[in-house]
């Protein structure tokens, strides 16, 4: 089933990965991520997984300006607990972006190219979620605000329906499309709006 119509709509991120380019993966190492990509991986689309993207792209550009940013370069700190609400799958998006991984990510080559222990939980004096670029060791804090761009109020009892039961194919259709339409708001309507994604710089 193709996604919604939105998703093309949503500019790619373009990253370098120096692991990527000396594995002869990728030309340049230059990799083009689109929110298509995040979809998969989390396995579904919803204002989480965009609000992750849209807090990652954001920080990028903080960073990095007009350069390319360098995955695996990145530091990700998350204020959450990993058991925490919905702390995994922001990492996760994150880590889809900036390549941070936690225990689990790759080692490295001869002290080189490691992912491993980039992305952290639980850390004191972050907001909400806070980038290091680890080459220059200046990071921005992403506090996500979802609440500026709210839910259309049929949402709740149409998940009730649908929960009991008690919906009809159209119900259940009617609730996937409003449930993107607020997917959309966020990643087209407000992409650029400084309310959904406040961030702070925490050194430089």
């Amino acid at each position: 089933m193709p996604f919604p119509e939105f998703f093309a709509r949503i500019p790619p991120v373009t990253l370098r990965d120096p692991l990527a380019e000396l594995l002869g993966a990728a030309d340049g190492g230059l990799i083009d991520y689109r929110f298509a990509d995040a979809v998969r991986l989390a396995g579904h689309s919803c204002p989480t997984v965009a609000g992750a993207w849209l807090m990652t792209v954001r920080a990028l550009r903080a960073l990095y300006g007009d350069e390319i940013p360098e995955r695996g370069n990145i530091g990700v700190a998350l204020r959450e607990n990993l058991e925490g609400g919905v702390a995994g799958v922001v990492a996760s998006v994150a880590g889809l972006l900036t390549g941070a991984a936690g225990a689990g990510g790759f080692k490295g080559l001869g002290g080189r190219y490691g992912r491993r222990h980039l992305l952290h939980f639980g850390v004191a004096g972050v907001g909400g979620v806070a980038f290091t670029r680890l080459d220059t060791n200046v990071a921005v804090d992403c506090i996500l605000r979802l609440e500026t761009v709210p839910a259309d109020p049929r949402l709740p009892g149409l998940l009730a329906a649908i929960l009991h039961g008690e919906a009809d194919a159209a119900t259940t259709r009617r609730f996937g499309e409003l449930w993107q339409d607020r997917v959309r708001r966020i990643l087209i309507e407000h992409a650029d709006a400084p309310e959904i994604v406040e961030l702070r710089p925490l050194r430089e």
